[in-house]
């Protein structure tokens, strides 16, 4: 309802809002207790703020009463749930630089080709040769291959890290990327070649925000916003894991994939009480994992 009159005494304003809206509901609190009220809006150009106005003696009373029901309905300010870090996560990714640049140089102590000796080939995989799954997370195609891969492994890699701890989060990242590489290899045919630490990469990025989902960082928000890291994952994905010309969208896909499969399942595990001491044999055996099927493969 909108009224021109003149807005002098007995007439005061107790509410101003530039929403009808708001005005309307306020409105409807003091017909709820038969206090009489007006509303105007100055016809200027452009116009004003819509005002909630009530006789002068019942200022106090439709303040007081505006202001209990604003109370009662207002929602809490809920916080997101502060998940502790486990630790820097520096050390993990310094493990994952050191074997993803340390491959490269391995070449001038070989007889044979590197790349051939552990490239992930679908039919060799087919026939045994299982520890190509491991072998080609190590192996690039050319510099940029390997720069971009450092950028985005270490990046998602680190993240993962500090709440799983270096040991458990890349011991799982590497489990996950094995998973990823042979159900790629599955589905493609024997001639399918593939190889990078991209699987890796994208396998942490599916863990940590999975890992957060499960143990409940968002969980007294809405839906929305308790999906929210998955769902800022699932961009990332769209946006890195589908662009070039030789980018593998399967190893991509089912890195992601598994790392939040696998997010899933870790994410209930006491990250903080595993201690120093288990992290770094959980990072040696995703280290021992790597050097294990280097020595089959070179053999």
């Amino acid at each position: 309802m909108e009224d021109k009159f003149s807005t002098q005494p007995p007439w005061v304003e107790i509410y101003r809002s530039d929403r009808q809206s708001q005005i309307q509901e306020a409105a409807l609190v003091l017909a709820a207790v038969d206090i009489e009220y007006r509303v105007h809006r100055p016809q200027t150009v452009p116009p004003g703020p819509w005002s909630l106005l009530v006789e002068h003696h019942n200022q106090q009373h439709g303040h007081q009463q505006l202001v209990e029901f604003w109370a009662e309905n207002s929602k809490p300010i809920v916080k997101p749930v502060e998940l502790p870090t486990v630790d820097s996560g520096w050390w993990g990714v310094i493990g994952f630089l050191v074997v993803i640049w340390s491959v490269p140089n391995l070449a001038q102590f070989t007889t044979g080709s590197l790349r051939e000796a552990g490239i992930l080939d679908a039919g060799l995989i087919a026939q045994g040769e299982v520890w190509r799954i491991v072998t080609a997370l190590t192996l690039h195609a050319d510099l940029s291959h390997i720069l971009s891969n450092t950028v985005f492994g270490s990046l998602f890699g680190l993240f993962a890290a500090r709440y799983l701890g270096s040991g458990c989060a890349w011991l799982v990242i590497v489990l996950a990327s094995m998973a990823a590489n042979y159900t790629n290899a599955l589905m493609h045919a024997d001639n399918f070649r593939s190889l990078g630490a991209s699987t890796a990469s994208f396998a942490a990025l599916g863990l940590a925000p999975t890992v957060l989902w499960r143990r409940g960082a968002f969980q007294h928000q809405d839906w929305r916003r308790a999906l929210a890291p998955v769902f800022a994952a699932l961009c990332m994905l769209a946006y890195m894991g589908f662009g070039g010309e030789r980018v593998d969208i399967g190893a991509h896909v089912f890195g992601f994939a598994f790392g939040a499969l696998a997010g899933y399942f870790v994410a209930p595990l006491n990250f903080h009480s595993m201690g120093p001491a288990l992290q770094q044999k959980l990072g040696i055996a995703a280290l021992s994992i790597i050097l294990f099927s280097w020595s089959i493969a070179l053999k």
